[in-house]
């Protein structure tokens, strides 16, 4: 049996997918009123073309947001895909409209360097998490259930992407069972394109290259993974038919 895209990019390790702006604005919608006043954290996510840097930049001001950071793995690099091969990484501290065009301009962001390498589980990453109220961004699915435990041992807010397959996990599934993590509002069945390095294989259907000819792959079985709350999880099931017994009769396999 052909092996799915998210199996040869976890045995391979390389699970460097890029978010489209629009699955971030879809289901960012459903947050608004908890970003107000907050320090944002993206600590998978080159600052200079991060679409989720692009989201939270750009709706800054209409988001009352405090402070945005974001941090980069192994990347000095202005191209998207730069293969992590510098071993000093930046960050970037934005904190909002300084010229009052309400649009974050080259001289309002400032690329810092790291010392280290980026990796979110770094002294210096975990520095920045710590001064974080909310962390919004895509990790690596070969180090979801690492950095799932991180965001719960420090206590934070996320919205993150995953794979479904996560629920089932051992370290995931009692924070579900328990309701302290729940799936996103806005993504409920299907598959998701995303974009992926330059010299990465595209084997698995529905894969490709785009207009603007960058390489993407469709990922099935991707989900938001949140412990913020949205009205829609307290919103009552419309039914419309009653239990009968002898409509939904009992089975015994």
């Amino acid at each position: 049996m052909a092996k799915r895209s998210i199996d040869r990019a976890k045995a391979a390790k390389k699970d460097e997918f890029y978010t489209q702006l629009e699955d971030i604005n879809n289901e960012l919608r459903h947050y608004r009123e908890h970003f107000r006043g907050k320090t944002v954290l993206c600590n998978c996510d080159d600052p200079r073309v991060s679409n989720f840097f692009t989201y939270f930049a750009y709706n800054f001001e209409f988001l009352g947001l405090k402070k945005l950071i974001t941090t980069c793995y192994k990347n000095q690099d202005m191209d998207l895909f730069s293969q992590n091969k510098s071993e000093q990484a930046v960050y970037l501290v934005y904190e909002g409209d300084k010229n009052g065009n309400t649009i974050p301009d080259a001289e309002e962001i400032g690329v810092k360097p790291l010392k280290g390498d980026g990796d979110f589980r770094s002294k210096e990453c975990i520095e920045l998490l710590k001064e974080a109220d909310i962390v919004v961004t895509n990790p690596p699915f070969s180090l979801f259930r690492e950095y799932i435990g991180q965001l719960m041992e420090y206590g934070k807010k996320f919205i993150v992407i995953g794979n479904v397959n996560a629920l089932s996990y051992k370290e995931i599934f009692p924070l579900v069972q328990s309701n302290k993590v729940w799936l996103g509002a806005s993504i409920h069945s299907g598959d998701r394109k995303f974009w992926v390095p330059a010299d990465y294989e595209l084997k698995a259907a529905g894969c490709g290259i785009d207009d603007n000819g960058m390489k993407f792959i469709r990922v099935k079985g991707v989900r938001w993974f949140t412990n913020l709350d949205y009205k829609e999880r307290h919103e009552n099931l419309i039914l419309y038919k009653s239990y009968t017994p002898e409509e939904y009769p009992r089975y015994i396999n």
